[in-house]
């Protein structure tokens, strides 16, 4: 979400650095002499920072800062990452059907979402945690042969079975 920005009369500083539309530094001028040179051009003069003394303002059309100002904020949204997607492996799975989570999980890590892959525990599986860990390391070098990973959470024993997360790597 932008911030609220003043623009023209609603800027309280007595003096504000000034930069002109094309990038220019004009200086340190008075209010009123900055305001004057954006009506002169028929542009309006923005505060960008109120944080320094004087504040920084910009000679420059508003409607289009905004513009500009909301395409960095989605730019750097869609940078985040990828979502997270759950692989759920069984104690009991074949050997096949491992691939086929394996292939499944390869194409994710290749859209850039990164993948939690869970096995969890029923029962008497509880007892052979030992078989279930094998099951998930299989896993992992099944997926390392399709892919290059990275492991973002190593594999975690919780109460109902244990879970990793993976990252491209």
């Amino acid at each position: 979400m932008i911030k609220k920005l003043f623009v023209n009369n609603q800027i309280r500083a007595l003096q504000v650095r000034t930069i002109d539309e094309t990038g220019k530094q004009l200086g340190i001028l008075p209010l009123e002499e900055a305001l004057k040179i954006a009506r002169e051009r028929n542009l309006d003069l923005i505060q960008v920072t109120e944080r320094v003394e004087p504040p920084v303002c910009k000679i420059g059309n508003y409607g289009k800062y905004l513009y500009q100002e909301e395409k960095k904020e989605k730019a750097t949204l869609k940078k985040k990452g990828g979502d997270l997607k759950g692989i759920r492996l069984t104690f009991n799975i074949s050997q096949h059907d491992l691939e086929t989570r394996a292939r499944q999980s390869a194409k994710f890590l290749a859209k850039g979402d990164f993948i939690r892959v869970e096995l969890p525990l029923r029962g008497r599986e509880k007892a052979l945690q030992d078989f279930a860990k094998d099951k998930v390391v299989k896993f992992l070098e099944t997926l390392k042969a399709l892919t290059p990973i990275k492991i973002e959470r190593d594999l975690k024993r919780e109460s109902r079975g244990f879970n990793m997360i993976i990252g491209k790597g």
